[in-house]
């Protein structure tokens, strides 16, 4: 088991993978990638790697300490087995439920850290979470919200999949975990819809899939009311209910998604909100502390990169140092909600959601 972490894969190439490679080598650690359709990078080594063969994973893991899995969901599971098997440690950006159960499993019989659900929403938004839970004696409700969203909304729907179709669509058909009451239980997605008002600027909100992460686990017994929803601009969640259950696409994930990038492509301007809220008492007194922020686009290693791109990559990154400088344990399952939000915000990669730059030359 490594004591430091030196050398990473990091596996997959998209927009949010390349530049979660392209953070790790400016922060000094020594990085290669791979994807099974490689595009050349000067700045580190790219190999071409079909991650189902579990025999060329673990070739490639030969001689690293780390690994970090940027591919969709349905991978992660297989290259968590890998990496365990190996003795390398884990970290990935999954909002699939089942499969962070299964990697919780792992993670107790595994001799590295096993760290999944490192990016936005799970992860980000719980690290705030739970920060202005501990201020709190007792504690009545925790509210939890981020939208992904384009800064120059058109249509109806006032979207665009700047992230992956299959995770949205998943987010919009999978049961929601939430604690109402004190009752841990499971709600539908899509349901719950409210008004919240950013910078004057008027949205809505409702439950979707995957965002607390374990966030109902850690704090059963201990909230009276907890739970996730994605930020959308007014009309959304109707519409997206229309299409996914009166026209009843939730029978094929896969076409659905492919209708709705084709109608909503991705776009370079766009802006992520994060709104946080929790209620509770202080010295027998009722307060409600809020986190509310508007990230855009910032300028990395040259180039400008979208809001969802970067805030994403910089969560992992941040939890890899954390691990690396032995802020977090060494060893087992990392749950989001234990990392202590001024440690995150004074890495290097946390930095950014601080407002301070990055830069783009190793260290």
């Amino acid at each position: 088991m490594p004591d430091r972490i030196n050398s990473i894969l990091v596996l997959g190439l998209g927009k949010v993978g390349h530049l979660v490679a392209l953070l790790l080598h400016a922060t000094g650690f020594t990085v290669s990638a791979a994807d099974l359709h490689p595009a050349g990078n000067s700045r580190f080594p790219v190999q071409s790697l079909d991650v189902v063969s579990g025999a060329d994973l673990a070739q490639a893991l030969r001689g690293k300490d780390a690994v970090v899995s940027c591919l969709p969901y349905r991978f992660n599971l297989g290259v968590a087995r890998v990496a365990a098997d190996c003795g390398v440690h884990y970290f990935d950006l999954t909002e699939d439920v089942h499969t962070t159960r299964e990697i919780i499993a792992l993670s107790r019989t595994a001799p590295t850290v096993m760290a999944p659900q490192c990016g936005l929403a799970p992860g980000f938004i719980a690290i705030v979470g739970a920060s202005l839970a501990a201020g709190f004696e007792r504690i009545r409700s925790i509210r939890l919200r981020v939208g992904a969203l384009p800064q120059h909304p058109t249509g109806l729907l006032g979207y665009a999949f700047n992230w992956s179709p299959e995770g949205v669509v998943n987010e919009y058909l999978n049961d929601c975990e939430v604690i109402e009451d004190g009752v841990r239980k499971w709600v539908s997605p899509l349901e719950w819809v409210e008004k919240l008002v950013i910078n004057g600027l008027q949205l809505e909100a409702f439950t979707t899939s995957g965002g607390l992460g374990t966030m109902c686990e850690t704090f059963e017994g201990r909230v009276e009311n907890l739970d996730y929803k994605s930020i959308r601009y007014p009309g959304h969640a109707a519409l997206m209910n229309f299409f996914l259950h009166e026209l009843l696409m939730r029978q094929d994930r896969a076409h659905a998604g492919k209708i709705l990038v084709n109608a909503k492509p991705p776009v370079n301007d766009d802006l992520v909100h994060i709104h946080v809220s929790v209620e509770g008492w202080i010295a027998g007194n009722l307060l409600r502390e809020e986190f509310v922020r508007t990230y855009l686009p910032v300028e990395i290693a040259g180039e400008t990169r979208r809001t969802i791109a970067w805030t994403t990559a910089a969560s992992i990154c941040a939890v890899v140092e954390m691990v690396d400088r032995g802020l977090l344990p060494a060893k087992g399952f990392v749950r989001q909600e234990t990392i202590a939000l001024d440690d995150f915000l004074a890495t290097r990669n946390g930095r950014l959601y601080a407002g301070q730059p990055h830069g783009g030359e190793p260290e």
